[in-house]
């Protein structure tokens, strides 16, 4: 299920930063706190909204000191558009070139890993759409080469799965659903590749195991001993993801 805006909250500050999402693998309540400071509430399909409140208004303080630990810690906002682009995930470095010209603006990837990017860039509102046609560009290159490497990973380690959704999400990097759904953030391709086979191989784990139980957790370390230098490097990843990628 989409995430969706939690209105149980009494202070409507902190509401605009948190959201609420019921999951049918959620056995019990719990908090996410993402490394740019929003904060996700996830619980179960048939949690009371007396439940979700009771368990925010006993643990809030707890979560609006880690949300505003992270937000101090949150990347600084970089120049937009960028001069050059990063894809630690594809060992790749793109360098943005400014084209001039009218109308949207859109992006066109070009030999030597040049992308340029034509249209108007006057104002605000042409930024969002160019931001938003970058976004369009990370989700192709994610689609292009995620998608291949994920296949390939669950072919060479004995896992199934039924297909593959990109998203571009500010707090979870992946998720398995019961039917066997992988969905992959786009901002993957600003991790490392260790860091990207070791979600892929976290997600490929619930196609066995839908919990985090000690069976789930020898899957993963079955075919990725150093699975917890690597989970404690993702929590920081959003760290290395671009402020514009979430909107300018």
């Amino acid at each position: 299920m989409n995430p969706e805006q939690f209105s149980l909250f009494d202070a409507p500050v902190a509401a605009a930063s948190w959201q609420l999402r019921r999951s049918d693998r959620a056995r019990r309540l719990s908090a996410r706190v993402s490394m740019t400071g929003r904060v996700e509430v996830v619980a179960p399909q048939r949690a009371s909204e007396r439940a979700i409140h009771d368990f925010v208004t006993r643990y809030r303080d707890w979560i609006e000191r880690h949300a505003a630990r992270a937000r101090e810690r949150s990347p600084v906002a970089q120049p937009f558009p960028p001069a050059n682009l990063e894809l630690p995930a594809l060992a790749t470095r793109w360098r943005v070139h400014l084209g001039g010209g009218t109308g949207n603006p859109r992006v066109t990837a070009g030999s030597g890993n040049l992308l340029t990017i034509f249209g108007a860039l006057s104002g605000p509102a042409e930024q969002k759409l160019l931001a938003a046609a970058l976004r369009r560009w990370l989700a192709r290159q994610a689609l292009a080469h995620l998608t291949p490497q994920l296949e390939a990973l669950a072919s060479s380690c004995g896992f199934q799965f039924r297909r593959v959704s990109l998203r571009c999400q500010r707090t979870r990097w992946g998720s398995c659903s019961a039917r066997s759904t992988i969905s992959l953030n786009i901002c993957l391709l600003f991790q490392r590749p260790e860091v990207v086979r070791y979600l892929m191989l976290h997600e490929l784990s619930h196609t066995r195991h839908m919990n985090h139980s000690s069976r789930f957790w020898d899957c993963v370390a079955r075919e990725c001993p150093d699975y917890r230098a690597l989970d404690r490097e993702l929590l920081r990843g959003w760290e290395r993801v671009p402020s514009w990628v979430f909107g300018v």
